[in-house]
Order: structure tokens, then C-alpha cells, then sequence
């Protein structure tokens, strides 16, 4: 019974596209700034296309979500992965070794060390996973393939095999006379071991810890008399060194395919984990939302921008989580409030918990409800293109044409201070056509304006303001809330900084 991709199904039970690119929202939601973080460190795993996949199936969301669980309630399950990641690994720089090594016998040794340590690493996590309680279908599953496997005839043999061998080459003892330019290997027979008598004279004269001048050997490539004192030796064990030939004959196929991708996969797990573990001591907190295919209710509590985050967590920076909900009728979420108020960040939040929901992952926040998307599309602002001969007006116009011609009912857009670059008359007339689009459309939409009419053009859109300080209308508290937008968070906090408030206008003209 096979498993492939058992831990990272698709929607349709197909393979992840290695070739896919990353989708063009990510720059605008900073998911390639978080995408490389997590994967920074597990190039070999090409992890970037298991991020780049989201799912379109509920159950698969779920599916995936029990598997994060298990890493949240069984901490040992995170070392016993690292254990055995860190195994194979090892085995598999042996292998790429071997294409290096010139001699056949030096490549056979290496060879058997490779298998050696993939019996281990096999054999240590089925023993480690017997002992977790796990309680997600795809681990269970796994485990019980893998205690199938480890008990297997072949793979017990194989394991027998490789010990035995390796303690028929250890056992081998030889002599090395050399003379000139002469160097001769006959077999050891008793002769006494000067090294043994050397250490043994001088171990009164060690004084506490001293420098290590001994050289250390590593790994690799031998020079050509180390080969040819090899060749020597097996002229001398024949039968030895013909059963590791025939063994690397036999065994060159020795990985399971399905151990093999659950070694690549659970990486998408436990790089995520690793991820989040370094803002979890900072009170931030993560949850699993409830996924629904058909109620567009969704909310989050307590969340936040995850690029962001991990920038202000090396800073010792305080992190600002903001809630956000829809509830019967509502759709569109309209942000207004000062500059630098966090609205954008607030936008980038609202994308990244909708894209990392899809993918099955823990997101930012302490309860959320999701709403299963189709198609997610972000029209944030750009430098005008010189190249394309379009007006920053023009260019605006285009992209939302081309976002809104492949939009459905089920899709998401996040729009970013679209039409600054126009009169504010022609920006309220041709924003609002296009929010009335998206009302017709009934999709799900979050839009940061400056524009304070969109906020109340039906019962579908909800108004939610970035707040100042009541005392100190300079000082953001990127604090996104629901509350009418009027205006006047972003006027008194111009006007107190040149001074021209109506209190200090009279203190001006009474001076």
C-alpha cells in the first residue's frame, strides 16, 4: 500500500507542480518575504512550491490542520522529526559524495555508511512514532506504513545485511611496511602496537587540557597510495570485499519512495513550526480556522501581519493585533484613517490569513473563521512604468479591468490606495463603480482608501478607521477598528502638527 504525498495532498489528490511560480499577490501581502524565511534554511527540501499551492478543498484544509495539531501537542514529535531529517540528511550527502570518489572500493565503503545510516534513521523513527500519541489521519497512517516497513522481511535483511558487513571490514587488521619509495601490505599478525606503548609513556606528562595537534582526517577523497594500499588489502580479504561488491549491486535502490517524500513533506510542517516558535514566547498566538466552503461569515481575533512580526521580534518591538469580521450581508471591508496608521499592514494581514488558511498552516490570531476562496487578486500601488507607455491612471484602470474580468462569487480582493493619481472627484466616481462591481459580484473584499463615501455605500460594506491617540492625534496607534469613518482622525492630526487646530489659532491671535 503506497502513501506518496500522503502528508501534502492537493485538492485533487495530484502532485505538487515544481515548476509553479510564485502567484503574483505575494510581493503585495509580503508572503515572499515569509515563504524565504521559512525556507531559508531547508534549501535541499525545495520547499517554495508546497507554498505556492493553495488548496481549494475543505477537507484537505482539515486534513493538513490535524497533522500542525499533532507538532502543537507533542513536542517530542518535533525532535523525533529533526532527529531523523538530520539522519537522512547525512545519508544523503554520502551519496553525493560517492559521485565524487574515484575508486571503486572507496565508493562501495561509503556506500554502505550511507545505508547504514538510513537503516538507523528508519528504524529509530518507528520506534520514536510507536510512542507519540498521535491523532491525525496522515501521521497515523504514516506510522503504521513505516512500523509495516521497518518490520518487513527485506528491510530487516537489508538492516542484517549492513551490520554484518560492516563488522566484517572492521574486523580487518593489516600491516604497512614502508621503505623508500617501497610500500608493501601483508596481513596483521600479532605484532605489538606501538601507539598503544607511546600513549601509555607520555599520559604522566599531560597537565590538565592542552592544544590538540592532531590532524583531522575528513571525509572524502583519498590520495593515489591510500588507493593503492586499498587495492592491496583486497587482494588479501577477498571474500570480504566481494560481498560488499555483490551488496552495492544488490541494494543500489535501497530507499523507500515513500519514506522518501514523508522525509521532504513533514518539512513543510515543521519549517512552518520552527517559523512561528520564535513569536510564540512573545504572547502572540496562533490558531486553526473553521473552513467553510458557502458562509462568507468569517472573523479573526487577535491578528496580525506574520512578515512584519518577525521583523519586530528581533527588534523587541511591540506587535499591534487587530480584530476583523463579516457577519450576514457584509462583504467589503472598507479602511480609512491617517497615513502611516497601519491601514496597509492591516490589508496584508487580512491577505495573509485567507492565503495561509488555504494552505492548511496555523495563522495569526486566537480565533478565526475562514471562508474557502478561489482565487485571490491584490491591486496595491505601483511606480508608473515608463516602458509601458500607460499613465499611472491608465495603469490602475487596466489592472483592476483585467483583476475584475476573472474574478467569481468565491474570490478575494484586497485593494490598496487605488486612484491617487487623479482628481478626488473622478477617484470617488470610478472607485465606486468599481465597488458596486464587486458588490454585484457578491465577493469578499477589503479596500484601503482615502475616500470616506465607499465606506457607506450599502449594507455590504462595513466602514473600520485606523485610530489615533485621543490626546496626541500625531501619535498612530495602529489600531484598526469598526466605527464610522469621518475623517477627522486624519484632519486634527495635520492640523496639530502645523499648528493650526482651532485652539491653537486663537492662542496665536490672542499673542
Amino acid at each position: 500500500m503506497t502513501f506518496h504525498s500522503i502528508l501534502f495532498k492537493t485538492s485533487e489528490g495530484s502532485m505538487i507542480d515544481e515548476t509553479i511560480e510564485p502567484p503574483v499577490h505575494f510581493v503585495d501581502l509580503n508572503l515572499d518575504q515569509i515563504v524565504n524565511a521559512i525556507t531559508a534554511k531547508k534549501q535541499e527540501y525545495n520547499l517554495k512550491p508546497f507554498f505556492y499551492t493553495p488548496l481549494q478543498d475543505a477537507d484537505t484544509i482539515r486534513y493538513r490542520q490535524k497533522i500542525a495539531q499533532d507538532f502543537d501537542n507533542e513536542l517530542l514529535l518535533l525532535e523525533t522529526i529533526k532527529s531523523f531529517a538530520q539522519k537522512m540528511s547525512e545519508m544523503r550527502r554520502y551519496l553525493i559524495m560517492i559521485e565524487k570518489l574515484y575508486t571503486q572500493n572507496h565508493k562501495h565503503g561509503w556506500f554502505l555508511e550511507a545505508v547504514n545510516t538510513y537503516c538507523d534513521a528508519v528504524s529509530c523513527l518507528a520506534d520514536d512514532l510507536s510512542a507519540i500519541n498521535l491523532k491525525s489521519r496522515g501521521l497515523i497512517a504514516f506510522r503504521e506504513f513505516l512500523s509495516d516497513y521497518a518490520h518487513s522481511d527485506d528491510f530487516v535483511s537489508l538492516c542484517a545485511e549492513t551490520r554484518k558487513l560492516k563488522m566484517d571490514l572492521s574486523s580487518i587488521q593489516y600491516c604497512v611496511h614502508v621503505k623508500g619509495n617501497r610500500v608493501k601490505v601483508r596481513k596483521y599478525e600479532s605484532e605489538i602496537d606501538y601507539s598503544k606503548a607511546v600513549e601509555q609513556t607520555f599520559e604522566k606528562f599531560k597537565q590538565g587540557s592542552v592544544k590538540d595537534y592532531s590532524i583531522r582526517l575528513t571525509s572524502g577523497g583519498m590520495n593515489h597510495i591510500e588507493a593503492d594500499i586499498l587495492d592491496l588489502v583486497t587482494k588479501l580479504f577477498p571474500e570480504i570485499f566481494n560481498d560488499l561488491d555483490l551488496y552495492c549491486a544488490n541494494h543500489r535502490d535501497f530507499i523507500n519512495t515513500t519514506i522518501s517524500t514523508f522525509d521532504r513533506e513533514i518539512q513543510f510542517y515543521v519549517s512552518y513550526q520552527e517559523y512561528i516558535s520564535k513569536l510564540k514566547p512573545a504572547g502572540l498566538m496562533f490558531c486553526y480556522p473553521q473552513v467553510s466552503k458557502h458562509d462568507k461569515e468569517i472573523y479573526a481575533f487577535e491578528s496580525f501581519d506574520l512578515a512584519l512580526a518577525s521583523k519586530f521580534i528581533s527588534k523587541n518591538t511591540p506587535i499591534v493585533c487587530n480584530d476583523f469580521y463579516l457577519q450576514g450581508n457584509e462583504r467589503i471591508i472598507v479602511v480609512t484613517g491617517p497615513n502611516q496608521g497601519g491601514k496597509t499592514t492591516f490589508a496584508r494581514a487580512f491577505g495573509q490569513f485567507f492565503y495561509l488558511t488555504s494552505l492548511g498552516c496555523p495563522v495569526p490570531g486566537r480565533d478565526a473563521k475562514f471562508f474557502l476562496f478561489d482565487k485571490l487578486f491584490t491591486h496595491f500601488e505601483k511606480e508608473e512604468d515608463i516602458k509601458s507607455l500607460r499613465g499611472k491612471l491608465q495603469d490602475d484602470l487596466v489592472r483592476i479591468y483585467d483583476i475584475l474580468n476573472h474574478t467569481t462569487p468565491d474570490s478575494i480582493i484586497i485593494m490598496n490606495e487605488i486612484f491617487t493619481s487623479t482628481t478626488l472627484k473622478d477617484a470617488i466616481l470610478l472607485s465606486k463603480r468599481i465597488l458596486e462591481k464587486i458588490i454585484q459580484l457578491d465577493l469578499i473584499c477589503i479596500c484601503v482608501t482615502f475616500i470616506d463615501e465607499l465606506s457607506s455605500l450599502c449594507e455590504k460594506t462595513v466602514s473600520m478607521v485606523s485610530t489615533v491617540e485621543p490626546d496626541n492625534p500625531s501619535i498612530r496607534t495602529y489600531k484598526v477598528v469598526r466605527k464610522d469613518a469621518d475623517g477627522l482622525s486624519y484632519a486634527i492630526s495635520i492640523a496639530e502638527k502645523h499648528r493650526v487646530t482651532y485652539s491653537l489659532l486663537k492662542e496665536r491671535i490672542k499673542s
